[in-house]
């Protein structure tokens, strides 16, 4: 039950009997996400592009904090001030934990899990790990309760930011998700290297005899030649050949193709584009195209993602939560559009030279405080001061 509902003196019981008729369809458990979560993280924790990508989109998101404003009675409505919010929400979530951490921790589980989970106890914010929470549903009351480490929480109690999810309207979905099958095949081609390495740098062998051997002499021979071939040494112990054995190798490899470089890059494009990050901004090389890349990359992924959080957090509290951008470089202008927009405002006699010189950061400069007025602008004709033309003394 929402904060206007308690406010305009619902009942629980009567709210819920008018909820979403299709309830009745979707009621039941969600269980939690620990199976599909856990190879999101494996991904996460082994394949460096995963990483990188991951970190970034969660380093940005923390990183912008939020401008916290009453919406008429709501702090009277929740029992809770403006300025406890906003500590919650840009200092202290708690007692154990900086905000940047906190903040930090629930992008990972929306990105990796497709969930968010807050606890607030009425003092302060912790985290509960997306995974891990079970959500217990019915047709009548939507969200009963939710689940973690056996402990029960109401939904008055949990803060639940959910990704997109077409097939269950309980729990979002992995971002990563579209790419799972990408950053599989990324793994098979680094165990793929990993195993042909250990081995030597060979290939499989095939030893020929022109006898026919007994299953116990071959297993022999297989443990002699383990012994003394040794791959993972180099194989540079001399090998002697008795009994007319041959070596043939199953395959000819060129090592050219071990690489696999072209389709890592085509992979990591796949995995990127997932997440939302350009390719460019990756890049190690100085690129023109850097600063609108990364404009977009704000506000078409970060952005989005950080106003999930605060729709969400408005709701529970009754205030209005907004990202503050103003410290992010990428959604600033230009300075030469800056200063571009500013000449006009003072010579369209809006501002004056220092409120300019203020805005783009510059010292002020001693009598030019006051605004202009431009020589287009009829003033008043008996006031040149005001910008009209002096009063012509008429002959009498």
């Amino acid at each position: 039950m929402a904060w206007y509902d308690r406010f305009l003196g619902r009942k629980e019981e009567d709210i819920y009997e008018k909820l979403n008729p299709v309830q009745e369809y979707f009621g039941g458990t969600s269980q939690s996400s620990r199976e599909h979560t856990q190879r999101y993280e494996n991904y996460y924790e082994t394949l460096e592009i995963v990483n990188r990508a991951v970190n970034m989109v969660v380093d940005d998101c923390a990183e912008i904090p939020a401008v916290v404003q009453s919406i008429g009675m709501s702090g009277v409505i929740k029992g809770i001030k403006r300025s406890k919010v906003h500590k919650l929400i840009n200092e202290e979530p708690n007692l154990f934990q900086d905000i940047s951490s906190f903040k930090r921790n629930l992008i990972t589980d929306y990105i990796l899990d497709g969930n968010i989970f807050i606890y607030y106890d009425g003092a302060h914010f912790y985290h509960i790990p997306a995974s891990d929470v079970t959500i217990h549903a019915d047709a009548k009351t939507f969200i009963d309760r939710y689940t973690y480490a056996e402990v029960d929480y109401s939904p008055n109690e949990i803060i639940h930011v959910k990704e997109n999810s077409f097939h269950d309207m309980y729990r979002g979905v992995s971002r990563l998700k579209p790419a799972v099958r990408t950053m599989s095949l990324m793994a098979n081609m680094r165990q793929f290297q990993d195993n042909f390495f250990k081995n030597g740098a060979v290939p499989g062998l095939v030893l020929k005899s022109p006898n026919t051997l007994s299953e116990k002499i071959k297993e022999r021979m297989i443990q002699s030649w383990s012994v003394r071939y040794q791959p993972t040494a180099g194989g540079k112990r001399p090998l002697i050949l008795d009994g007319g054995i041959e070596i043939d190798a199953i395959s000819n490899v060129n090592f050219r193709d071990l690489d696999f470089q072209s389709s890592i890059a085509e992979n990591e494009k796949i995995i990127l584009k997932a997440l939302g990050v350009p390719p460019i901004l990756l890049d190690s090389g100085n690129n023109a195209n850097i600063r609108p890349n990364m404009r977009m990359y704000y506000l078409e992924t970060i952005l989005p993602i950080v106003r999930k959080v605060n729709f969400a957090l408005e709701r529970f509290f009754g205030f209005s939560i907004k990202e503050d951008i103003t410290n992010i470089p990428a959604l600033q202008p230009e300075l030469r559009d800056q200063s571009q927009y500013y000449t006009s405002l003072v010579n369209g006699g809006i501002i004056s030279v220092n409120e300019a010189r203020e805005q783009l950061g510059f010292d002020m400069l001693d009598g030019q405080d006051d605004v202009r007025v431009p020589a287009n602008i009829a003033g008043s004709a008996a006031n040149p001061d005001e910008g009209g033309r002096p009063v012509e003394e008429s002959e009498e």
